[in-house]
């Protein structure tokens, strides 16, 4: 039972974490916060529960940054 009471208890340290993180961008797009939590290491449903959305907009929005962050690496290339 010890571990499993650690668990659930890193579980809400890293839910915490992550309203904490989502309080902290108030101005920001729901895209933005999506992709901060990724890089946190939240999983896309993780990502869509917290910002009351789906998996699918979450991929998304993803999907929409990684495209974006390339076609900046393709400009840049002389």
């Amino acid at each position: 039972m010890r571990v499993k009471d650690e668990s659930l208890a890193t579980d809400r340290i890293e839910r915490l974490l992550a309203i904490s993180v989502i309080q902290g961008m108030k101005g920001a797009t729901q895209a933005d916060k999506a992709l901060q939590l990724s890089l946190a290491g939240f999983t896309n449903v993780e990502i869509g529960n917290l910002l009351q959305t789906t998996q699918a907009v979450i991929s998304q929005y993803l999907y929409a940054a990684r495209k974006k962050k390339k076609k900046k690496k393709g400009k840049k290339v002389k």
